[in-house]
């Protein structure tokens, strides 16, 4: 066989215990290197690569093989390929492309790939991640070095067919971002705290309207939350444990900060809304840090004040580089996640932004968007497998103990 020829092994059938171990025999005993090796298992069915080196005299390797196939119940295919002396995968062309959808059909990710391909990118790999509760994969991508290219040709295909795609380029740091940080109102819990205040005043009307106004991004925030917090005088100060005692969390909120602090990540909440609400919150739920907005109470009421510094949309960048600082990450290891106009610049100073059901002004600016209705879908988007969910929860040894009586998911 020709010095710059190698030999291609490939394995097809129902996986059996004992057959890797088998074939890697047969070649040490042939003398021969191996290259490359690379097995997918799906339903029991057993896809298996293995690129080698070839012996002088491949005829003896050869039998062999075809008799440990014939043993196993496997179909086994010798193949003369050509070497590549050198790896086409440069690194600075590598990305990762997570697809992720409910439902996800074939034509949807016939049309991503297509656009993959149109760029001259290559799929060198493709990983389920989950089935639930949404399905979906990871693609290696490999030959394209403008991940803004990337991103043109895969996003308007994606949003055709109502699919979440996240372009991010292939390396260490991706798998070692460590510092997470949420917004609350419409991302970890399911609404606007503001808004449920209000019904207790009478002015739930009027406050929704600047609400959606402001995180559409047209009105100054600052300015809308006093104009909101000034609708709520005279609110009893009671109301605030009714708002806590009925918020809902996010479906996936409580699954998505579970694995995440048992992977050793550190998490934050950095809301516009209201400390009262969100430090418990924070407490029932783990979360390392949390900042929001104080409001002022004098004689059991609020005054339609607030007090101290405003957490605006300035004010969540910042305090996301604070925290970073302060948990010894550096900011090209942080993820932030949100929904409103007030979160972009949090988004923008990320190493990750992740638009969660966002306004349109927000999925037009933030790298990743999220549209299924689970926060932990996030978590997909990060790389990480349902299995390896699992795992974190099977590895909790507090897994069983007794918790507090929680706020309920949505």
């Amino acid at each position: 066989m020709d010095n710059a020829a190698a030999l291609l092994i490939t394995v097809t059938g129902r996986d059996r215990p004992g057959l890797t171990t088998e074939l890697c025999a047969a070649l040490a005993d042939a003398e021969a290197r191996i290259l490359d090796m690379e097995q997918v298992v799906i339903q029991d069915r057993l896809v298996l690569g293995i690129l080698a080196v070839p012996p002088a005299d491949i005829e003896p390797l050869r039998t062999r093989i075809a008799a440990i196939g014939a043993a196993k119940g496997v179909t086994c295919e010798l193949e003369q390929v050509a070497r590549h002396r050198r790896s086409h995968r440069d690194p600075q062309q590598m990305h990762h492309v997570n697809i992720l959808g409910q439902p996800l059909r074939p034509q949807a990710i016939a049309d991503i790939t297509a656009q993959i391909a149109a760029v001259g990118g290559n799929i060198d790999r493709i990983e389920r991640l989950s089935r639930y509760p949404v399905l979906s994969f990871e693609l290696l991508v490999s030959g394209v070095a403008d991940t803004q290219e990337l991103n043109r040709v895969i996003g308007p295909v994606a949003a055709a067919a109502r699919v979440d795609v996240a372009v991010q380029r292939a390396g260490l740091y991706r798998r070692a971002k460590r510092l997470i940080v949420f917004d609350v109102d419409s991302t970890l819990v399911d609404g606007e705290v503001i808004e449920m205040l209000a019904e207790h005043t009478g002015c739930a009307g009027e406050v929704q309207a600047v609400t959606a106004r402001a995180m559409a991004g047209e009105l100054d925030f600052e300015e809308s939350l006093r104009t909101r917090v000034a609708l709520l005088e005279g609110c009893p100060a009671e109301a605030l444990d009714d708002v806590r005692r009925d918020l809902r969390l996010m479906p996936g909120a409580r699954t998505i900060l579970r694995t995440l602090s048992r992977l050793g990540y550190v998490t934050a909440m950095v809301s516009g809304g209201f400390d009262a609400i969100t430090d418990p919150l924070a407490r029932e739920l783990g979360v390392d840090y949390t900042y929001a907005n104080t409001l002022e109470v004098e004689d059991g009421r609020l005054t339609g004040r607030l007090v101290g510094p405003i957490v605006d949309r300035r004010a969540k960048a910042k305090l996301l580089e604070s925290v970073a600082v302060e948990a010894g990450v550096p900011l090209s290891q942080t993820v932030a996640v949100g929904d409103g106009a007030n979160d972009l610049d949090m988004l923008s100073a990320a190493g990750l932004g992740i638009a969660f059901n966002a306004k349109p002004v927000v999925q037009e600016q933030a790298e990743v968007a999220v549209n299924v209705p689970y926060l932990d879908a996030v978590l997909f988007m990060l790389g990480l497998t349902r299995e390896e969910i699992e795992r974190a929860d099977a590895d909790d040894p507090d897994i069983d103990l007794p918790e507090p009586p929680a706020v309920p998911e949505a």
